[in-house]
């Protein structure tokens, strides 16, 4: 680490509920509301680091699970650490494991110590528990960290959610007692509230947290199943009980207006696969609303992708040629519509940054939701990956 910043978070500016801040990280600042590219295995797919960080993108964020099953912790902590492998100078969050453990593995057993499981690359078998999770992270070298919790898909019984939060808070204290051994300074451990629709599991979940002090909580189990509305009116049933004075991340979320919605009731940081998976696929984001570049609309067309972006890949290709690519399976498509969409992710958020600091929040979100609309009935949209 280059200094020995601690970490920390300023809130600059309010507006309504919606938040601007900067987290201070020994690695450099992040500023908020930001979106998290996720690095997965070490990668942000298809992208150089150049382009991410040209992008705008102060932080990236990296998968527990699939880096201790391959190349493995204690390899990365041989070879430097996350940062230095991958190439990135810059913060990196890393989720706890326990999502990739319920959702990916082939065999798992859950027990009040941990997760048994074993690999969906090649049926090794593991051993995750709260301790394992934190040691990982640590080795990896992460300047965020997530306590371990278990994740359970939506709708399920009210029985079950109760449980998975009430293992996940005792989850959080080891989490907590075993960063306090191996943290180091400037990394910091979230806490994760859950408790899945039912406010009531989601308010305790989120006091017991804060009174752990935490320096920073996560609202997760979102965007597993209960739908857009219900995760807004989860997320103002749970924000309140969080303190103003600490960064709050929604997980694995999400659409660009699940971020501008969320910014709207309080969140400031995000993380989803979603922008390079759509590049993968053919689908960009744009200021005119998502564009299907499979669409045989676009074969003749010689305008740009969108003339405004702050990407070249968006400014200097025809809408034409990109969807020569996306048709041909030419691997460039893939690349260029990847690092379209993350640019225009960074965009988005430093839009919300400006416009919570100039305090004009709510009609920005009315015009850039209005202004997607709008380009979305041309058609571009339709048969969207």
């Amino acid at each position: 680490m280059t200094t020995a910043t601690p970490f920390s978070f300023t809130l600059q500016a309010t507006d309504g509920l919606a938040r601007r801040g900067e987290i201070a990280t020994p690695r450099g600042i992040i500023r908020t509301p930001a979106f998290m590219p996720v690095g997965t295995a070490a990668t942000v797919k298809a992208l150089y680091l150049d382009q991410v960080k040209g992008a705008g993108a102060d932080i990236i964020l990296g998968n527990t699970y699939h880096l201790m099953l391959r190349p493995g912790a204690e390899r990365m902590a041989r070879l430097g650490g996350l940062h230095k492998f991958m190439g990135w100078e810059g913060p990196i969050l890393t989720d706890s494991g326990g999502f990739q453990v319920m959702s990916l593995s082939q065999i798992r057993q859950l027990s009040e110590e941990g997760v048994r499981f074993q690999s969906h690359i090649d049926g090794s078998k593991h051993m995750i528990s709260p301790e394992r999770s934190i040691e990982i992270q640590c080795l990896l070298g992460a300047d965020i960290q997530m306590q371990f919790d278990e994740c359970i898909r939506l709708p399920a019984e009210v029985a079950e959610i109760e449980r998975a939060m009430q293992l996940s808070l005792r989850w959080a204290e080891r989490s907590q007692r075993a960063f306090e051994r191996l943290g180091t300074t400037g990394q910091a451990l979230f806490g994760i509230v859950q408790g899945g629709t039912e406010r009531n599991i989601r308010r305790r979940s989120a006091e017991a947290l804060v009174a752990m002090e935490f320096p920073g909580y996560a609202v997760g189990g979102l965007a597993v199943g209960e739908g857009h509305e219900a995760m807004l009116a989860t997320l103002e049933a749970t924000l309140p009980f969080l303190p103003q004075g600490k960064p709050r991340y929604l997980m694995g979320v999400g659409t660009p207006l699940d971020l501008i919605e969320a910014v709207g009731r309080g969140v400031d940081m995000f993380d989803c696969v979603m922008p390079t998976r759509n590049g993968r696929h053919g689908l960009a984001f744009t200021w005119n609303g998502k564009v299907n570049m499979r669409n045989a609309m676009h074969a003749e067309d010689l305008a740009p992708l969108d003339e405004v972006s702050t990407c070249p890949a968006a400014r200097d290709y025809s809408r034409a040629y990109l969807h020569h690519l996306v048709r041909s399976g030419e691997m460039l498509g893939s690349m260029l519509l990847s690092w379209v969409n993350t640019a225009f992710y960074q965009e988005l958020m430093a839009a919300m940054r400006a416009a919570i600091a100039e305090r004009r929040f709510a009609s920005w979100r009315e015009e850039t939701l209005a202004q997607f609309a709008r380009g979305e009935r041309k058609g571009g949209a339709d048969d969207a990956a």
